[in-house]
């Protein structure tokens, strides 16, 4: 189910979660508005570019057994990662994009399993 709010409510939990789990890795300026900016902005990357990016890149998602995904959705942390400034958002190596991801791909998929009753 690809609802708007799902998308959203992943995003904001999952980067919640990250900002929250990953504190070393991840900083960002102390404002609750702050952590709700980036969740709305990935979730809706996640709604808006990823299918496209997944489109695209099918090829290579066939041949590695759709371990790809993970990267793409690392390359849509990145991007939210540059449209923040760094005083405000900022991700510090590709391990904690690694783990931000799992985190946002795991809330996506346990929020999935509760809209779909």
């Amino acid at each position: 189910m690809n609802s708007l709010v799902e998308k959203l409510l992943a995003g904001i939990i999952g980067m919640t979660a990250s900002i929250y789990l990953l504190s070393g890795g991840i900083t960002y300026d102390g404002s609750f508005k702050t952590i709700l900016l980036v969740g709305i902005t990935v979730g809706l990357l996640i709604l808006f570019i990823r299918p496209l990016l997944s489109l695209i890149t099918l090829p290579l998602r066939i041949i590695t057994l759709n371990l790809f995904a993970i990267v793409i959705m690392m390359f849509l942390i990145f991007i939210v990662d540059c449209i923040f400034p760094a005083d405000m958002f900022e991700v510090f190596g590709i391990q904690n994009y690694f783990y931000a991801t799992l985190l946002v791909w795991g809330s996506e998929k346990i929020l999935s399993m509760i809209f779909k009753k």
